[in-house]
């Protein structure tokens, strides 16, 4: 009850409220010492009236009048006179005047304070204006101890209203917090703990309907949360599916591929010069499609087989995959260009190095032509002490913002339109393979240009040389 919500609103409020009634305690009291005095003057005042009437009263009767209104002498001024009316012996000197005829509200708190922390028994005087104009000035003289008794007695009763009224209070407001707001808390608190059982159950979303304004908004922020999880679960299972179901064409395509293979031996043995110039491509593009559902099969294992690094000739590599290009460019007027120094080599695993020119150059290739205008692929390489660098760069549209932000992202950042977005992320992942980095340069209205960095350096090497 201590820790949770309602009950410390509970405390709090409670001791609020016990703050604003002291603070109303303290005027109170003061208030209830003027009308004490006041009264005792206007009694004193009619007792002497008495005497107005009859010179003459007997001492019991003197006695009497003095006691019930509670003093010991009054002093009555009239027509510039002062006169003793009433008197009984005083048990000890006059300690203090009091003047009551304009007294600031700081003198009455602070005289109605020190009075109760008081305890001696002492006689003070007191001055005020007679009522109804009865003479200038009316004095007596009083005892403290009765004072500070009737003080005393106020000051317990408004205490213990103020404690009534500050529990009931807080009372009231501990039910109204606890149906206004801690209710709603506990049911978000209980969605929250239903969706966690299976948040793939899009009927466990919470539906807002708070109608406190601030819960309202924290329950919409949760059920726009628990949506785009929902979401996310969904197509990470769907994604999941998918590529079971990849990598199972993926494994029958390479069987009906390596039995193609076989085929096309005998193709290279016919004496007709066209097939046996074609037949090494055929062979080649089956090869490099076998290759392919082996990289799909290795994929959704997550283990893409570690590259083979050996010393290749660029030309070599890009001039294939331009000639593949070509013949998928046929009648539009798109031009390919390759600005490679002539003998440049690099370290690399030539077949994973093709996978990725070509994957770059068919995206640039697919992007102009989505346009339906002309444009220029280019594939351009240069070297420094450190790094190889390979350009594609390409005059198409350039990539779309939701392409961006999951470029190299498998099934996320697809770069073409009805594109699965596989292509990028396999790139990435073999050139991350070679050390490297495949990076986007630019991209704009002007066109596309990404950028292969290969390492020249061993880090195995050099981490054992170091």
């Amino acid at each position: 009850m201590i820790n949770s919500l309602s009950g410390r609103f509970l405390m709090l409020t409670t001791i609020f409220v016990l703050i604003a009634e002291l603070l109303i305690f303290v005027p109170s009291v003061a208030r209830f010492r003027e009308d004490y005095f006041l009264d005792r003057l206007e009694r004193a005042q009619i007792a002497s009236l008495t005497l107005l009437a009859d010179d003459m009263i007997t001492p019991e009767l003197e006695q009497e009048l003095l006691w019930n209104a509670g003093v010991f002498n009054v002093v009555l001024r009239r027509d510039e006179v002062r006169q003793l009316v009433l008197s009984s012996p005083i048990p000890s000197p006059i300690h203090k005047t009091f003047d009551m005829r304009d007294p600031s509200a700081w003198r009455l708190i602070r005289d109605a304070l020190l009075r109760l922390v008081d305890r001696e028994k002492r006689v003070i005087r007191v001055i005020g204006n007679p009522v109804q104009d009865g003479g200038l000035l009316i004095e007596i003289t009083l005892d403290t101890q009765p004072l500070r008794a009737a003080l005393i007695d106020y000051g317990i009763r408004i205490l213990l209203l103020s404690a009534v009224i500050s529990v009931i209070t807080a009372l009231l407001l501990f039910l109204a917090v606890r149906r206004v707001i801690v209710k709603p808390i506990k049911g978000v608190v209980e969605h929250m703990r239903a969706y966690a059982q299976a948040p793939e159950d899009a009927r466990r979303i919470i539906t807002p309907n708070a109608g406190v304004t601030e819960l309202r908004e924290a329950e919409q922020a949760l059920a726009s949360m628990q949506t785009q999880l929902t979401s996310a679960l969904r197509q990470k299972e769907r994604l999941a599916q998918l590529g079971g179901g990849v990598s199972k064409i993926s494994h029958d395509l390479r069987n009906i591929l390596t039995s193609a293979v076989l085929f096309t031996d005998r193709i290279e043995t016919s004496k007709d010069p066209a097939v046996r110039r074609l037949a090494p491509k055929l062979v080649n593009s089956i090869t490099r499609a076998v290759n392919l559902c082996e990289s799909t099969l290795a994929f959704g294992r997550v283990d893409e087989p570690a590259p083979v690094l050996s010393r290749i000739l660029l030309s070599d590599v890009v001039d294939d995959v331009v000639a593949g290009e070509r013949l998928s460019i046929g009648d539009e007027d798109i031009s390919l260009t390759v600005d490679i120094p002539t003998g440049m080599t690099l370290r690399a695993d030539g077949e994973q190095l093709y996978r990725v020119l070509g994957n770059l150059v068919r995206n640039a290739r697919q992007a102009i032509s989505a346009t339906g205008k002309g444009g220029e692929v280019s594939i351009s390489a240069s070297e420094d002490d450190s790094v190889w660098t390979i350009a594609v760069a390409d005059t198409g549209p350039g990539l779309p913002a939701k392409a961006r932000e999951h470029l190299f992202e498998a099934f996320q950042g697809g770069t073409t339109r009805g594109g699965s977005g596989l292509g990028l992320a396999i790139a990435a992942e073999l050139v991350r393979g070679h050390g490297g980095r495949l990076e986007l340069d630019h991209t704009g209205e002007d066109g596309t240009r990404f950028c292969i960095s290969l390492p020249k350096h061993d880090l195995t090497l050099s981490s054992q040389n170091s």
